[in-house]
């Protein structure tokens, strides 16, 4: 019983001491994407027993149930907790004259403040009922000329003071605003225990065997940084692979800069539920059913392949390529059974401002097939497709991609790798040197009347001409509607020897096209349905 009430006494006195403050060093981070994991450290002279540490240079914000601790065998951690503002949150020295003084002041800027508030609602308040009394006053038919004229006035007089008396009121509390904000600043500067309230702050109180320096290890996450992936595609011409620099956007706003930082970037979310699915008892219920419109149908239907369109951007200039070949020398790629994660032994600098900052990944040669792609139903240029086989071993995340095409930047396209075809189409952008026209062949179009029906019959020609000094494959498609509705029917009259997935309603054809060769095909469908009905997107 003695031996623990001499301990408790020991831990008090330890307690009672002034807390030691130490600042802690950024040394390596790992970016999730949506989250970052800190390594930092610091050291600190600590005597024999128990002392309080007050670490600075923390993340505003993170999630303490994360936090660890790494110290020496001959330190015990017995406490750790997080704080944004010390000060307030941990009684510092009041008996300071020089706090007690700012503390003072504060106290009757705060109080001035409030008066001017109560002020304000007292006359925000007046202006209300004058304006209610205005609007009774003038549905009043019994006052005459005179006694309006005199009530105007009166409105007029007392709203034009009480709006002068507003702006002076708000003009007062500004002014005691930004007092209050210097007095807090000055109790930061007086106390000499804290930083901007931006960062945050741990408090670890420990139990130390042998006095002298001790370095400790901080470990946490945070969710105020991210990353995701972005690509410079580079091709020379369309008998050259591609040359993909792998990059990333790293953002973080952890009220702490990172400083010649060792940086992991990580395709994990910490941040995600682990719980393994379970499931439930699956009941059924009568409900009204859900009409899909033609609309969605096609929208659903109508592409075979997954193709990322190009954005239609153009450069004024010649894009030439940096000599970033050396990056693949301090990138490495660790592939798990979870997430894949690049570690990066160059250091690097993330300042805390909530802006991109560009980190070189890897640059990677992507063996590719060229071809050309239309539907000039929907765009009447032509786009270079790079498709590629195994795309898989390139550990490619979905992203935002730069097209640079034979020294020109051409637009952007969007890479996803999430897809579960055997072949990933990249849009390299477009080629106006292929020429495509779609006219509708009116003498082959029109409408006739049957009894009761009526068909509709349309006749497109497709006409594909290739400009370019070298011969060149393309992949043309077009459509024809499909029906819903037994009262419809729809009829392929024409295809110029199309291959016809009549699943989706989608003529196909592989053209090769010579240089300056031209090209012409031809569909043709009919729609009978009731003649007294209308079909909307027809």
């Amino acid at each position: 019983m003695k031996k623990h009430i001499v301990f408790l006494f020991i831990m008090a006195c330890g307690f009672a001491q002034k807390p030691i403050f130490s600042t802690a060093k950024v040394k390596a981070v790992t970016v999730y994407t949506n989250a970052a994991e800190l390594l930092q450290t610091t050291s600190v002279n600590l005597p024999v027993g128990t002392s309080e540490i007050v670490i600075k240079n923390v993340a505003n914000y993170l999630n303490e149930n994360t936090i660890q601790i790494g110290a020496p065998s001959t330190v015990t951690v017995l406490s750790v907790q997080f704080t944004k503002n010390y000060i307030s949150e941990y009684e510092i020295d009041e008996s300071n004259p020089a706090i007690k003084k700012v503390r003072d002041s504060i106290y009757i800027v705060q109080k001035e403040i409030q008066k001017i508030q109560t002020e304000k609602v007292s006359a925000n308040k007046t202006v209300e009922l004058l304006d209610k009394n205005q609007t009774v006053a003038g549905a009043n038919n019994g006052m005459n000329v005179a006694e309006l004229i005199k009530l105007a006035d009166y409105y007029q007089n007392k709203r034009t003071e009480l709006n002068l008396k507003l702006a002076l009121l708000n003009e007062k509390e500004q002014k005691w605003a930004e007092k209050l904000e210097k007095l807090n600043n000055k109790l930061e500067i007086n106390t000499q225990k804290e930083e901007q309230n931006s960062q945050g702050k741990l408090i670890v109180q420990v139990m130390n065997d042998v006095a002298g320096l001790v370095n400790f290890d901080l470990n946490y996450i945070t969710n105020t940084a991210s990353w995701s992936p972005f690509y410079d595609l580079r091709a020379n011409s369309v008998k050259d692979p591609i040359q993909m620099m792998y990059k990333a956007r790293v953002f973080q706003n952890s009220g702490v800069d990172w400083k010649k930082v060792k940086l992991t970037l990580s395709s994990g979310n910490p941040n995600q539920s682990n719980q393994a699915p379970l499931l439930q008892q699956w009941y059924l219920k009568l409900n009204n059913p859900y009409t899909y419109s033609d609309d969605e149908i096609k929208k659903e239907k109508l592409e075979e392949v997954v193709i990322t369109n190009a954005y239609s951007i153009r450069g004024n200039g010649n894009l030439k390529s940096q000599p970033t070949a050396s990056i693949n020398n301090y990138t490495s790629i660790n592939e798990n059974q979870l997430n894949v994660s690049f570690d990066i032994d160059i250091p690097y600098d993330i300042l805390s401002n909530g802006k991109a900052h560009s980190v070189a990944l890897k640059e990677i040669s992507l063996p590719a097939k060229y071809k050309y792609y239309a539907v000039p139903k929907l765009d009447k240029e032509a786009f270079l497709l790079a498709e590629l086989n195994d795309y898989g071993k390139y550990n490619l995340l979905p992203g935002e991609a730069n097209i640079i095409f034979e020294g020109m930047y051409v637009g952007k396209t969007n890479i996803n790798p999430t897809q579960t075809t055997d072949t990933l189409s990249l849009s390299m952008g477009r080629d106006k040197k292929i020429a495509i026209k779609r006219e509708k062949v009116a003498e082959k179009s029109g409408i006739k009347f049957l009894s009761n029906y009526k068909e509709q019959t349309f006749t497109y020609d497709i006409t594909v001409r290739n400009n370019k000094k070298e011969s060149v494959t393309l992949l043309l498609k077009d459509q024809y509607p499909l029906s819903t509705d037994k009262e419809i029917e729809v009829e392929v009259l024409e295809s110029s020897k199309a291959k016809i997935n009549e699943e989706i309603g989608v003529f196909n054809w592989d053209v090769k096209l010579e240089p300056n060769e031209s090209k012409k095909f031809r569909i043709s469908y009919k729609v009978k349905y009731p003649k007294d009905k209308i079909i909307d997107n027809l």
